[in-house]
């Protein structure tokens, strides 16, 4: 079990989602950096899907009530085990009523603690993931607070000492113009990839928002409500974009100017508040090729894995 001590940022329990249920509002939820939980399960021998605590940026300490095994991955963060330093993807062995403490992100927004085995709470409707809105799933359907019990694993064994390469940072995301691409003036579809784009401090689980040169349709254009997804690049009356982010709502009615692709999605989560970043225009082809590369990545987290055991 670990027990939570202190949190100073919002921390939820998240795997990698929940699927299949939007047709009834649902959404997937889930981790904002899919593939760093990936990561970080497969060096400690998990399931790829396992739970993890999802830390957006801040800090939270936390007491192990057994010994089991440890990482950290997505944003690179400042932390201690017992005073000593610990380094994001690497995984350690702790025992019992050690103390591991994550002070903040010194890159990336949203960091993950993956334990041996994953966090072990009851899957609702086929994931653990925690959704704020509807409030279930996770821990009560909420952000972690001081005092909570996290049960993990009983039956873990020893793991060696061992690292593997960071996940990179990028500020220029990939995306695939989306259906109504065409209904934007070509001015705007110029500055949508020519321009950089701020990132709104009110941007969060949900979505994204991205302050630049407004972007305006050839003629007004009236929607009815459609649906959306994690990538989607929403554009409101005001002409400043939203990218639907994780937490986003099943349906939306606003014109879309692209998609970030599935490959990008993780990166794009990891932009600090207050960043600038560039989207750059890729075929469907380049996207497959882009998704497959971070196949190949787990793919060589494997392989370390196999060959250390």
């Amino acid at each position: 079990m670990i027990r939570v001590l202190k949190v100073q940022a919002l921390a939820t329990l998240q795997d990698l989602g929940r699927y299949g249920y939007r047709r009834l509002g649902i959404g997937h939820c889930g981790a904002m950096d899919a593939l760093a939980l990936q990561a970080g399960n497969l060096l400690l021998e998990n399931a790829e899907d396992a739970c993890a605590i999802e830390i957006a940026l801040g800090g939270i300490t936390l007491s192990f009530e057994q010994d089991t095994s440890f990482c950290i991955t997505g944003a690179l963060y400042e932390a201690y085990l017992d005073g000593e330093p610990v380094h994001s993807y690497w995984r350690y062995s702790v025992q019992k009523g050690q103390v591991l403490q994550l002070v903040k992100a010194i890159y990336g927004m949203y960091g993950y603690l993956c334990v041996q085995g994953g966090i072990q709470v009851e899957a609702e409707l086929g994931s653990c993931s925690t959704d704020l809105k509807a409030q279930f799933g996770g821990l009560n359907g909420r952000a972690l607070q001081e005092g909570d019990k996290l049960p993990l694993n009983a039956e873990c064994k020893k793991l060696s000492h061992l690292g593997i390469a960071p996940i990179p940072f990028s500020d220029t995301i990939r995306a695939l113009p989306s259906s109504e691409y065409r209904a934007f003036s070509r001015k705007s579809q110029y500055y949508w990839w020519q321009n950089r784009w701020h990132l709104q401090s009110n941007s969060n689980r949900m979505g994204y928002r991205f302050k630049g040169e407004a972007l305006q349709l050839i003629k007004p254009l009236e929607m009815l409500s459609h649906g959306v997804q994690f990538g989607t690049v929403q554009v409101p009356p005001n002409g400043q974009p939203i990218v639907l982010m994780a937490d986003t709502q099943t349906t939306g009615g606003y014109p879309k100017i692209a998609t970030v692709i599935q490959a990008d999605l993780g990166r794009l989560a990891q932009i600090r508040l207050g960043s600038q970043i560039k989207f750059e225009c890729v075929t469907p082809e380049q996207a497959v090729k882009l998704q497959q590369k971070n196949t190949v990545y787990l793919n060589q987290i494997r392989r370390i894995v196999d060959a250390a055991r």
